[in-house]
């Protein structure tokens, strides 16, 4: 299977500020490094990242947008095993030197991102010890927030982990709309779509959300956080503990670089 991740490039609005809070951690001059050798790319809901066993080329720093970290089963089915959006990267093996991906990553949300080579990614973990410890915090957290969310599937309501998911939807998207059906939802949360579809529903009925045409709008952000499991306010905590909020994003309107966009 291919990886598609050569799409047209982004709009001018799509460029007018980085939003990913794992860039933002770093300072300026290793920002100012790394957009020399990354390249902007628009990511398209549907749109496989990396594939399974095959070579990790690329990191994408999501800048708006969520991917999806997905298993395939032998029978077909497919489990989502965790979401990644603007607080990191689509796929965090290359910071751990492992150049094969083990999982389907999958774009669910459309977007954008920048993208930067592996080997560029290898040369400021040996070099930059700033980069190299802003990475080791982002991995301990990605790696606790995996068992968080499948403690959360495990044990927690429908209606408490839809409300959770579309929080973080929202947090990504950037946007008060954003893509989402009840098929990808029941995915997501490891439930039946019969038992989605009726969560979903109470949360339309309680004034929370919208959904119409495969289209989820957030109506009441408040009212949803209250209706949340913990899950998502301690992952939050946990994000502001060593990131930046994207409240503090930096205009950066910078050119594609020539170099970094062949592959």
């Amino acid at each position: 299977m291919n990886v598609t991740s050569d799409v047209a490039p982004p709009t001018t609005d799509d460029l007018r500020g980085i939003n990913n809070r794992l860039l933002l951690a770093l300072p300026p001059a290793t920002l100012d490094r790394i957009l020399q050798v990354s390249e902007p790319v628009s990511l398209v809901r549907g749109q496989r990242i990396d594939c399974a066993d095959q070579p990790i080329r690329n990191i994408h720093f999501i800048n708006r947008g969520l991917v999806c970290i997905t298993k395939t089963l032998a029978d077909g089915r497919t489990v989502e095993i965790g979401a990644i959006g603007i607080d990191g990267v689509a796929n965090l093996l290359p910071f751990m030197g492992i150049k094969k991906t083990i999982l389907d990553v999958v774009v669910q949300i459309p977007g954008t991102a920048l993208r930067m080579r592996c080997d560029a990614v290898s040369r400021e973990l040996e070099n930059d010890n700033t980069f190299r410890q802003v990475v080791q915090n982002y991995v301990r957290f990605a790696l606790s927030e995996l068992s968080r969310h499948i403690a959360c599937n495990r044990l927690h309501h429908i209606e408490q982990r839809c409300c959770r998911w579309l929080l973080i939807a929202h947090d990504n998207a950037l946007s008060d709309e954003f893509p989402v059906t009840h098929e990808f939802l029941a995915m997501m949360l490891g439930y039946q779509r019969a038992g989605v579809s009726i969560a979903m529903g109470s949360l339309v009925k309680a004034g929370l959300i919208d959904h119409k045409r495969g289209t989820a709008i957030i109506i009441n952000r408040s009212g949803l956080e209250a209706a949340a499991c913990d899950c998502y306010r301690e992952m939050q905590n946990e994000l502001d503990d060593f990131l930046p909020s994207v409240r503090t994003a930096r205009v950066f309107g910078f050119k594609q670089n020539k170099t970094a966009s062949r592959r």
